[in-house]
């Protein structure tokens, strides 16, 4: 049941309200002045407020300015003295939205529903945001990862261009991520372009655009994954694979912050931070002239290497507290428990595929265990090519 706060200084109409909110299925609570009504909001959760503006006290103003201060619960002004200027001053204070009395039955129940779709939105979008952190969450407390996390906090508010090392599933993506959700860019797209899957041919298409009928299956313009990033993150993976050609592109585009479509001829200005990620030795990669030096040294301005699983088993089982956690929610089924030894065995597993390998174990435990893991069940459910440390 909806929960609706009436803030109004006239007992008529709140006994109003109330008698109409309730017969339509609605759960009121009342307060006769805004002090009243602000040691509800802190008390209780309203998906809807409808707030009178002229009050003894404490205007309607000032309490709407409280309250979108405390919570992002919709606020619906009312008065007997509406104007204009009433009306748009509400709204620049955070209003939903402003009635005038006498009141409008029909318009107050509509404005009301229209009130709590939006509060419905917000808790939605609140969980998925929520939902989304935990996601991108960076478990662990070794030495190492610390050393990561106190690199991003100072790295991520520049625009710096961050080069990210590391074997495969070590967790290059979640770096990446953290630099982009903590820097002033985050409000902006981030755009993740996994280089070694587009095949060399697609890949300048891919990254710069293209103009129609440039190529055979051009049937349409198509802006490229930097304009699609300007004001955010443009996410560059396993650049390691990427052609000498579209290296060379991008060169070009970080030099000058501009691109050319392909098929195109007229420079567009770009504004994007880049971040980029490989599991090579790109030292070596140079050395074999696969890379270009001045392209390394233009995108490594910041080094981070993250290193694999093995390097910090204190972090094992942290991350298998949390997996298990997710996957058990996810599962709807209790949460497992861990026998020490079997935790003490998944430590001494050498994770070739890191943090990714370990995240599918756990969750095969999950499936095929019933309460609790045990060292049994860790040497017949753990990959097979899993060789002790």
């Amino acid at each position: 049941m909806s929960n609706i706060l009436i803030i109004d200084d006239e007992k008529s109409i709140r006994n109003i309200l109330r008698e109409i909110l309730e017969y339509e299925g609605f759960k009121v609570e009342e307060a006769e002045n805004g002090m009243l009504a602000l040691e509800l909001v802190k008390e209780f959760k309203f998906d809807v407020i409808l707030c009178d503006i002229k009050m003894p006290r404490m205007d309607g103003i000032e309490v709407l300015e409280k309250i979108t201060s405390v919570c992002d619960t919709p606020v619906v002004m009312i008065s007997g003295h509406g104007t204009i200027e009433t009306a748009v001053e509400s709204i620049k204070k955070g209003a939903y939205d402003f009635i005038s009395k006498p009141l409008d039955l029909n318009r107050t129940l509509i404005t009301i529903r229209n009130a709590m779709d939006k509060s419905s939105l917000l808790k939605e979008t609140k969980a998925l945001k929520r939902k989304i952190s935990k996601t991108y969450d960076m478990i662990g407390e070794s030495t190492a990862l610390l050393e990561i996390k106190n690199l991003i906090e100072r790295v991520a508010p520049t625009d710096a261009r961050v080069m990210i090392t590391g074997d495969n599933g070590t967790g290059k993506e979640l770096v990446a991520r953290w630099l982009h959700e903590k820097s002033n860019r985050a409000s902006g797209p981030f755009i993740e372009v996994n280089c070694a899957a587009i095949p060399s041919e697609l890949i300048e298409s891919n990254l710069f655009g293209h103009e129609k009928g440039s190529f055979t299956s051009a049937i349409k313009q198509k802006k490229g994954d930097f304009e699609l990033a300007t004001g955010g993150t443009l996410f560059l993976d396993e650049i390691g694979d990427m052609s000498l050609s579209a290296q060379a592109k991008v060169l070009r585009a970080l030099q000058e912050n501009k691109i050319m479509r392909v098929g195109g001829e007229k420079e567009i200005p770009v504004n994007v931070r880049i971040i980029a990620a490989t599991n090579k030795n790109i030292r070596q990669e140079i050395e074999k002239n696969t890379f270009r030096e001045d392209l390394y040294h233009r995108l490594s301005v910041i080094l981070i290497h993250v290193p694999p699983l093995h390097e910090r088993k204190e972090d094992i089982p942290l991350l298998i507290e949390h997996f298990i956690n997710e996957i058990c929610t996810f599962q709807g089924k209790p949460k497992l428990e861990f026998e020490p030894e079997a935790l003490t065995e998944l430590m001494n597993i050498r994770w070739s595929g890191n943090i990714r390998e370990l995240r599918n174990v756990v969750e095969r435990l999950a499936i095929l265990c019933d309460t609790k893991v045990t060292t049994s069940d860790v040497n017949r459910f753990a990959h097979p090519l899993n060789m002790k440390a």
